[in-house]
């Protein structure tokens, strides 16, 4: 079933090169994300810093919509290429950072190059919603997610090794030419857009379009209980991110790197739904197919207060192939009821409203470690997703999903 979907993707002209574009892209993205914190704390010796470079790449999220609007103005396959070349250009100046004294530049790429990330995936979003056949577009969005949890398992560890090894110039580098890889394979893609309309919404004010992807969600019967599906989930599994360390030592009593098994494991969860997310969606509504994941991803969560080894791998790979549904089912959703002249926007409010909960539940979670035992937030965790997860499921029958555009 999953190979399949592969197929279907991979003969689809558009699909097929979108995807490598995605994968090249994705793997400088992800050592870059690892060896930035690597890379400050060697120059500071700041653990505060170090983890403050994860927070620079995912601030740009909370201006989603506003950024997600250029990618409703200007042409999208252009976008995606200009944006891949200057993310290259950014990437280049860390060759002088070379001691504390410029490890702001370090932050102050990583904002940018998180603004980008964000800019990308809404144009691409609606490029793909515009090109790739509605059919595969559950497929799609499955492999996508394969594809970056797959480089996500392999990407950290070179960029890591590379760094030990030469340096942060050596990860900066290739990571600024997988962008333009990324930008030379996007400008292949064969499509042709048409100039970009002038809707309804172009008449309004800057501050009512940045708010047109808030309104199209929250005026869908549709996407609305989809995003907030994915808020609550997210959150959830921000505060289950902060458990890990906390879980790893007081519950499996184990050493601080058995924690990247668990994430492995997890990784391959992830990887295992993408492939099967598509053929799963032809034959399920995508909330049935994103309760079924979030009550998964709870069950999973709650199982951490369960001191066994294989407990934990096993909760660990249903985290992995949980979470991911209702992510992928609100994506294919969004692409699929949103009309083009807003569909940027959207995607990127869509984004941010899931992801900016993760980015606060992780620091939250960070202190409740620190006054409770960790059972008991990873019980309540797991209980609320799965009260998520009945909350969705009982919307199916009035969500019917349609089957084609």
């Amino acid at each position: 079933m999953g190979g399949t979907a592969v197929a279907r993707v991979l003969r689809d002209r558009v699909a097929g090169r979108y995807l490598a574009g995605v994968v090249v892209s994705g793997f400088g993205t992800s050592a870059m994300w690892l060896t930035a914190g690597i890379w400050v704390k060697s120059l500071t010796g700041s653990d505060s810093l170090a983890a403050l470079t994860v927070c620079a790449m995912w601030a740009p999220v909370l201006a989603g919509p506003a950024i997600g609007a250029l990618a409703d103005r200007v042409g999208r396959k252009p976008l995606l290429v200009r944006v891949n070349l200057a993310m290259a250009c950014l990437l280049s100046t860390l060759l002088l950072v070379d001691s504390g004294r410029t490890v702001w530049l370090v932050f102050a790429v990583l904002v940018l190059y998180g603004a980008g990330g964000v800019l990308l995936d809404a144009a691409e979003s609606a490029l793909v919603a515009g090109t790739v056949p509605a059919p595969l577009l559950a497929d799609f969005n499955g492999l996508r997610m394969t594809a970056n949890e797959g480089v996500k398992l392999v990407a950290p560890l070179v960029g890591a090794g590379l760094y030990t090894r030469f340096g942060g110039p050596a990860v900066a580098l290739p990571a600024a030419a997988t962008c333009v890889v990324a930008a030379l394979v996007f400008a292949r893609l064969p499509v042709r857009e048409g100039p970009r309309v002038r809707g309804p919404e172009r008449a309004e004010s800057w501050r009512d379009e940045l708010a047109a992807g808030l309104r199209r969600i929250r005026a869908s019967a549709v996407l609305r209980p989809l995003v907030t599906a994915g808020a609550v989930t997210m959150l959830l599994a921000g505060v289950n991110g902060a458990l890990t360390f906390a879980y790893v030592d007081d519950v499996l009593d184990r050493a601080p790197a058995y924690a990247g098994v668990l994430y492995a494991v997890q990784g391959v969860g992830s990887v295992a739904v993408g492939l099967l997310a598509g053929p799963l969606l032809r034959r399920v509504p995508e909330r049935a197919f994103a309760a079924g994941g979030t009550a998964l991803f709870g069950l999973a969560v709650a199982a951490r207060a369960v001191p066994l080894d294989a407990v934990a791998l096993a909760a660990s790979a249903a985290i992995g192939f949980g979470l991911p549904c209702v992510l992928i089912a609100a994506a294919t959703a969004v692409q699929r009821e949103t009309p083009d002249a807003v569909l940027g926007r959207t995607a990127a409010t869509a984004g941010s409203l899931m992801t900016a909960p993760n980015a606060a539940a992780l620091a939250a979670g960070a202190g409740l470690v620190a006054v409770v035992d960790v059972r008991v937030p990873a019980v309540a965790a797991g209980t609320l997703g799965v009260l998520a997860a009945a909350v969705l499921a009982a919307g199916v029958r009035t969500g019917r999903r349609p089957r084609g555009r």
